[in-house]
């Protein structure tokens, strides 16, 4: 349900920014305001760098919260389309995945404590969005962000019947190598080229290839995170 619910947000935000874009013509030949997306003067491209962190969890462990925070940056270009909208692409390094240090008993197995859990997944992304910028040159946006898997690490720490033990499914539970991510998010104009960006970002498919037992998780495996970030694009 939450999952779902997730998606119809998503398509929402698709749905608005396809009203806006359709009267995006009318606009430019009505109003009188600079056609650049955040410069007076117009351009065919913008450029810029970002930072900032990730805040992630995998659906499909036994953990909630968004507890792993990774970091999350790079470059980014706009090219624009229109007066008020742009193609964004990104290249960036993310570290995604799942912490937890609360234990709690596997619900497949009550003879399984699960004392810590931990995954960690480092992509090399592209993102590619389509934003709408409004006057105050703040703007959202929604795309498709492939994800290529740079390294990944899973550890979990078991009691079980008194023995504790560390487990590492790395190896037998590999990590897909691509990903693919619905994305979208907003960014706040703050000042001349400066931008604070929230984002929300899904995955569309599993991120590994086989799911470990099921003493240790529920169901297929996907990320799910919020990211928080600065944008500063270069004049």
């Amino acid at each position: 349900m939450i999952k779902s619910r997730k998606f119809a947000a998503l398509i929402l935000i698709a749905v608005i920014l396809c009203s806006f874009s359709v009267s995006l013509r009318a606009q430019d030949e009505d109003d009188d305001e600079p056609h650049g997306l955040y410069l007076p003067e117009k351009r065919v491209f913008y450029g810029g760098l970002i930072a900032g962190a990730n805040f992630a969890q995998v659906d499909g462990d036994y953990f909630a919260g968004y507890h792993k925070v990774g970091f999350n940056g790079g470059a980014i270009v706009y090219a624009q389309l229109a007066k008020h909208v742009a193609l964004s692409l990104e290249l960036l390094y993310s570290q995604k995945g799942s912490s937890s240090n609360l234990g709690e008993i596997s619900p497949h197995n009550t003879s399984i404590y699960i004392m810590k859990y931990g995954i960690n997944t480092n992509y090399a992304e592209i993102p590619v969005m389509i934003n709408y910028f409004d006057k105050r040159r703040s703007h959202c946006g929604i795309g498709l962000s492939y994800g290529r898997l740079v390294s990944s690490s899973e550890h979990i720490q078991v009691d079980s019947n008194g023995i504790i033990e560390t487990l590492n499914f790395n190896n037998a539970y590999p990590f897909k190598k691509e990903a693919l991510d619905i994305v979208a998010g907003a960014e706040l104009h703050l000042w001349k080229g400066l931008f604070m960006n929230v984002r929300f970002q899904y995955s569309l498919i599993p991120i590994r290839t086989q799911l470990p037992p099921p003493d240790y998780a529920r169901a297929e495996q996907y990320s799910n995170l919020w990211v928080v970030r600065l944008m500063y694009l270069i004049k």
